[in-house]
């Protein structure tokens, strides 16, 4: 089970990140992402009641969701998340407890690196993806001189993504990419215009499946 949910992460392309969100609203925007084909949906613990967000995804659409943590930075953080039903963990740092704590659970383990020698740590303590953070303080071939010596490590994108960086992103070889403020952006949050946000959710999987389709030719 849980190399399936690893391959739907990679497979997919995208995590959403939702911070800061209302929690009455984060049903209605879950259900915008999933129209918008997005699978995968990240509830960062500095969001307040995150921990009831992950719930309420996991509940209300099972299956058809994989929903995570984020912003997890202790074991503490990830135990609660995992008792709230989180399947996958990411931090923006590195923290060998809980990348233990998220392999014990079954979780999928996703730590923040940026460095090589922190890309290499975080795999040698069994993550299951690198997270690079900040990605984009760094143009997108530095994913591709990272891979060169690491291509046995799979790596993700976060920090800065956008619908025009994206592509770039995994075509200098990241599996996936988290994307925040972009996607679930402010003004359609704030006036409930779901419509925008499954707009341009499906503009990013649009842009990921036109990127790799270009791998293919």
């Amino acid at each position: 089970m849980n190399n399936i949910k690893l391959e739907t992460i990679k497979e997919s392309g995208i995590v959403a990140i939702l911070r800061g969100i209302e929690g009455e609203k984060v049903l209605n925007i879950a259900e915008a992402l999933l129209k918008g084909g997005i699978q995968c949906i990240e509830v960062t613990f500095n969001t307040p009641f995150a921990d009831k967000m992950i719930e309420n995804i996991k509940k209300t659409f099972g299956g058809t969701v994989l929903v995570g943590a984020g912003t997890v930075t202790s074991e503490e953080t990830a135990r609660i998340a995992y008792e709230s039903g989180a399947e996958f963990i990411l931090s923006p740092s590195l923290h060998k407890d809980v990348i233990d704590f998220s392999k014990a659970k079954g979780m999928i383990s996703i730590p923040g690196a940026f460095t090589p020698t922190e890309i290499i740590t975080a795999k040698k303590w069994g993550a299951d993806i690198v997270k690079i953070f900040p990605a984009a303080a760094v143009a997108p071939s530095y994913i591709k001189l990272l891979s060169g010596p690491l291509d046995d490590i799979d790596m993700m994108a976060v920090g800065g993504i956008d619908l025009d960086n994206i592509g770039e992103y995994l075509k200098n070889g990241c599996v996936c990419a988290g994307v925040g403020s972009s996607l679930t952006n402010a003004k359609g949050i704030d006036n409930q215009e779901y419509l925008l946000i499954t707009k341009q959710a499906r503009a990013f999987t649009d842009r990921i499946k036109e990127t790799r389709k270009a791998f293919k030719t």
